[in-house]
């Protein structure tokens, strides 16, 4: 294994140092922490009680170095670059989940509306821990994810650790194809606009644009709520112009990265759509990346009142760089940051009204809505 180790490593080590303009004493560190690891894994080669695959140990040790820069970055083998590749746009057989990594956990950052997942009781900010008994602890993102998908109509069990809950919650789900349906809205007390918004996919600002209009056709809509909450992001295109529609100037968001010349900004063109009638948005944890966008612009810009929960803080940006192997990573390359200058990475965006969430899923109009029955009063008055 450590010939194997060596054969594989010594090219990116000779790239590392020709690109490395420190001094000699880094580029000796450098030998040395390879010589350890050698040593490490020859040591697991001829120690462990069990035969490791040394294939699969140099595969964990590239995921454990991406791994350990945040919790987006991954590698994935080529079977599993070949499954994203292959995934069918707007549908697919799963629970319905967007979810991240934290501390070597698979975490729920939000269950889209109706899906199987959201049905069971499954919450923004569980941590799964076990798909159907097998431990999540130690595996990449991909290889949580990909065990999760299967067969459209079977069945899966997921245990999950959930704040203030003392024991493991256990979901059995049914698989379904999964459909996003981005926009849905309705009237509410004859004189409030409700649009929710589930995701930012390619059409979500022309979905948006289209029922905004229907609204403006009703003379006696004078107030509208933007109800973020659940939404895990998506295409920061569409996060720009859905920010757009309520703004009539200034900059929506920014982004930084190691090159400059992939820093940029972006601004609202002039043009209110709604001509400055009374704005409120929903949030909570799961509200993420792109919604966290829209929600901190029009923040910023006191274009809109935040009624809900912190957002989750998920604020950078991820590339697809394929591999040679035919696989791929997925590496952050850049942070969003706010109008404010305030980047949402790991803080989120922090509501005007921190009002909690019910215990129950919240439904439109129901008594148990805590943050919706609010947003009414306050336009009440």
């Amino acid at each position: 294994m450590k010939n194997l180790f060596k054969k594989l490593l010594i090219p990116f080590l000779f790239f590392l140092i020709q690109t490395n303009t420190s001094n000699s004493a880094n580029k000796n560190d450098i030998y040395k922490k390879i010589d350890l690891f050698s040593e490490v894994l020859e040591k697991i080669d001829k120690e462990y009680v069990e035969d490791v695959n040394q294939s699969d140990a140099l595969d964990a040790a590239i995921n454990g170095v991406l791994q350990s820069l945040d919790p987006y970055s991954a590698y994935m083998s080529p079977e599993l670059f070949e499954n994203l590749q292959t995934e069918t746009s707007g549908e697919f057989g799963g629970l319905g989940i967007e979810v991240g990594m934290e501390h070597g956990v698979v975490k729920v950052i939000s269950p889209l509306d109706n899906s199987p997942a959201s049905r069971a009781g499954v919450k923004a900010g569980d941590y799964i821990v076990k798909i159907n008994d097998i431990q999540v602890q130690g595996k990449s993102l991909s290889e949580a994810v990909d065990i999760m998908r299967g067969p459209v109509g079977s069945d899966i069990e997921i245990t999950v650790r959930r704040r203030g809950e003392k024991k493991a919650l256990n979901f059995k789900i049914t698989r379904e194809i999964i459909k996003v349906a981005s926009v849905k809205s309705r009237i509410i007390d004859q004189k409030t606009g409700y649009l929710r918004l589930t995701s930012f996919n390619d059409n979500s600002s022309k979905q948006l644009k289209k029922e905004i209009k229907k609204f403006k056709k009703n003379t006696k809509i004078k107030n509208y709520i933007l109800d973020l909450r659940n939404n895990p992001g998506g295409l920061l295109s569409q996060a720009i112009k859905i920010s757009d529609f309520f703004l009539d100037n200034g900059e929506i968001v920014s982004t930084k990265s190691k090159r400059k010349s992939e820093n940029r900004k972006w601004f609202a063109k002039k043009g209110d759509l709604i001509k400055n009638d009374t704005i409120i948005v929903l949030i909570n944890y799961g509200s993420a990346s792109a919604a966290e966008i829209v929600a901190g612009a029009l923040k910023d810009h006191k274009r809109a009142i935040l009624i809900g929960e912190n957002t989750y803080g998920k604020g950078s940006v991820q590339s697809i760089i394929p591999l040679k192997n035919d696989g791929a990573i997925r590496l952050t390359v850049s942070k969003y940051y706010l109008p404010s200058g305030k980047s949402i990475s790991e803080i989120g965006v922090t509501p005007d009204f921190k009002i909690l969430e019910s215990s129950d899923d919240f439904k439109l109009n129901s008594e148990t809505d805590n943050q919706l029955n609010f947003a009414l009063k306050l336009l009440n008055g």
